[in-house]
């Protein structure tokens, strides 16, 4: 009797034995890291999607298919045990060529997915930035042929203006990315940078709110070649204003004519009578004319000081800036009735 029990309890042992045994390389093979063909040696990282709505054992499934882990019971049985199974988030993942099946399933439940780029330029109008948006290819396009209108009304802000609505800046995202989401995130940095630069303007400017200086703001984009100069530029509309004189800007005659605009500009477009040709209105034109960044949004609101009047492009992205009609004549004389040899109003 005593044997049988000895043998019963050497059995149960083994079994013990080989159950822990078991456990351990279970859990080995979670520590395993992945290495990918030894044939592709440039191939340090590959991209793997999570769609949303995919289950885990599903995941499990594809994963093992991209030889990514080396068992998929196991992985399925620990996600499960841990509690881990219900906390994945979707989106695309880089796998590096030597992370663990733990590493990974740490990865996916904090949301460590690829960050895309998209960078709003200052000086865009509204029609380019929808452009751009519509041909990136890691945001989804749900705002397709719809009018301004229409868009502002999607995103909330019914009534409202999109031009200069939406900051120039870079912006990082996950794939799939909405242009309604973009946009709004845009628009609410906008709002955010306009109300800190407006919280510590200069005193006695002409503004009569904080969206006149985003106006103000998107004529100085689309007048500045030279970063130094935007202050110096905001300098002599902020004067021109006080003075009651008209603006002169040709970007805002620009706008104002739209499509019609074919690259030159012409006394007969100068004539032209628009909201935004400030040739013919005095004050500022209803809305701004592009996406200002921050600098030219801190120049709308620090103008330099001084008493020039007038500015105008020397042909090598800078101005001249002159106190007096005269002086100025002078200068459009000199800089812009000779050819100048590679002549531009901006730098490259």
């Amino acid at each position: 009797m005593k044997i049988k029990k000895k043998y019963f309890f050497i059995i149960f042992l083994l079994f013990g034995f080989a159950g822990a045994l078991s456990a351990y390389l279970a859990y080995g093979s979670l520590m395993k890291p992945v290495i990918f063909d030894k044939g592709q040696p440039e191939k340090e990282a590959v991209i793997f999607e999570i769609k949303t709505g995919t289950s885990f054992r599903k995941l499990a499934r594809q994963l093992k298919q991209q030889n990514l882990i080396p068992n998929q019971r196991i992985f399925v049985l620990y996600g499960l045990l841990q509690g881990k199974a219900d906390k994945i988030q979707a989106g695309q993942y880089e796998v590096s060529s030597g992370r663990t099946p733990l590493q990974l399933l740490d990865q996916f439940i904090m949301g460590d997915v690829i960050q895309y780029k998209f960078s709003i330029i200052e000086g865009w109008d509204f029609r380019q930035l929808l452009k751009a948006l519509s041909e990136n290819e890691a945001i989804e396009n749900t705002l397709k042929d719809l009018e301004a209108v229409a868009i502002m009304e999607h995103l909330g802000y019914e009534g409202i203006h999109p031009e200069g609505r939406f900051f120039a800046d870079t912006y990082t995202f996950p794939n799939g990315t909405s242009d309604m989401d973009f946009l709004k995130r845009a628009y609410q940095k906008m709002e955010q940078v306009l109300a800190e630069e407006w919280s510590q303007r200069e005193d006695n400017l002409p503004y009569a709110n904080a969206y006149e200086a985003l106006i103000m703001a998107s004529i100085i984009e689309k007048e500045t070649g030279l970063a130094s100069e935007r202050d110096k530029i905001s300098g002599v509309f902020v004067r021109r204003l006080k003075k009651k004189m008209r603006l002169q800007t040709d970007p805002t005659v620009i706008y104002g004519i739209g499509s019609k605009y074919k690259g030159n500009l012409t006394r007969r477009h100068l004539a032209t009578k628009t909201p935004y040709n400030t040739y013919r209105i005095f004050g500022l034109p209803p809305t701004p004319i592009a996406m200002p960044g921050r600098e030219a949004i801190h120049a709308a609101l620090h103008p330099a000081s001084g008493s020039s009047l007038y500015f105008v492009a020397k042909g090598d992205g800078s101005h001249f800036f002159s106190e007096n009609l005269a002086e100025h004549s002078s200068a459009v004389k000199k800089y812009q009735w000779k050819p100048v040899k590679n002549y531009r109003s901006a730098p490259k």
